[in-house]
């Protein structure tokens, strides 16, 4: 067993949630800071097998396996991650202001149904905020750093033009700024100030009007909703597919607690997204049906569920480019990385 399950895990699991990612987050970026200590860390969890870089979007990752975005969403681990094997991350979601996130708690633990109850609105410095941090932060050569752009969780980003506006400054923002290899555009966070209102594809066609006007040779990706039905689905992703964007990232979180394996764990009033498990089917079946669809049009970036190393090369089978992962680092560990690089890397032969 691993020195994270076996000592650190219980004492984490011990503490609430959110101040246990607070925790995390302060000792990752402090042993970020050192050369030592990054060396330390890669010589427990760093990938050291065959080459398995794959170029993307004519970006190179080291390794297809990404942080998604949701865990760095400062901008604080981008020194200490790429020593655990990962290819890249998403930072953010990030706003176009300072978003404090809902009420507490943000985050609850399901642990028998292997899932986490996300509820934190988007909580986050602010873009301007975050770019000045990684403007800041020396970058440890070919690691990736993708940001996820939102809007604003607050009543002044509420209806559909201040949405709008509220994605095009922090575009622009980074644009302007340089920051950031690609970009997502999350249009699926379900617990935010009015919801999902870019999932249809009229108001999905608006926004990427006004994002298509600021001009950037960056990929661009959607993250896309999985509580949708497959004709509502392929809808959005014939926008995207005329409005010429990269990809997707399917997908998000899993708004039907219906699907936890412990329906006891969630509240019977819905507060948040299931991550984890529940995500697991919903996401690999979309991305198997983008694929057929779509064939290569699209770069599929897999996300949801990926709790073992099995889970990861399931979700290149059902066609996806690159894989991102966030609760199973917290179920499993930073080993996760490592253990499905190397099973990618079995399978490449």
């Amino acid at each position: 067993m691993s020195f994270y399950k076996l000592l650190l895990k219980p004492i984490l699991f011990q503490l609430d949630p959110e101040r246990a990612h607070d925790v995390m987050v302060a000792f990752g970026e402090w042993f970020g800071r050192f050369d030592v200590s990054r060396a330390l860390v890669r010589g427990i969890y760093g990938y050291r097998g065959p080459d398995i870089s794959k170029t993307v979007d004519g970006i190179v990752y080291r390794t297809p396996f990404l942080l998604s975005a949701g865990l760095d969403y400062n901008g604080r681990l981008t020194r200490i991650l790429p020593s655990i094997g990962l290819g890249g991350e998403e930072v953010g979601s990030v706003t176009a202001r300072v978003c404090e996130g809902n009420p507490k708690p943000r985050l609850t633990r399901l642990i028998r149904s292997q899932s986490i109850l996300v509820n934190k609105g988007l909580r986050n410095d602010g873009v301007d905020a975050i770019i000045r941090r990684l403007q800041s932060c020396p970058r440890e050569k070919e690691y990736v750093i993708g940001i996820s752009i939102a809007r604003t969780n607050d009543k002044q980003a509420a209806s559909i033009e201040d949405g709008i506006a509220d994605y095009v400054y922090s575009l622009q923002q980074l644009v302007h700024a340089g920051v950031g290899d690609y970009y997502t555009i999350n249009i699926s966070c379900p617990n935010a100030s009015g919801g999902e209102t870019f999932t249809t594809s009229e108001l999905l066609g608006a926004l990427l009007s006004e994002l298509k006007t600021i001009q950037h040779s960056k990929p661009m990706y959607i993250k896309m909703p999985i509580n949708i039905p497959w004709h509502l689905f392929e809808k959005l992703l014939t926008i995207i597919d005329e409005f010429g964007l990269s990809g997707v990232v399917i997908g998000n979180v899993n708004k039907d607690y219906t699907s936890l394996t412990h329906r006891d764990e969630a509240p019977e009033k819905y507060v948040g997204g299931l991550s984890g498990k529940p995500c697991q089917q919903l996401s690999t079946e979309l991305i198997q049906k983008t694929r057929e669809r779509f064939g290569n049009r699209f770069t599929i970036i897999g996300c949801g569920g990926v709790l073992s190393p099995e889970l990861a090369l399931e979700k290149f089978d059902a066609g996806a480019d690159l894989v991102q992962m966030i609760t199973g680092l917290i179920f499993e560990g930073p080993s996760l990385v490592k253990r499905s690089c190397c099973a990618y890397a079995q399978r490449l032969g």
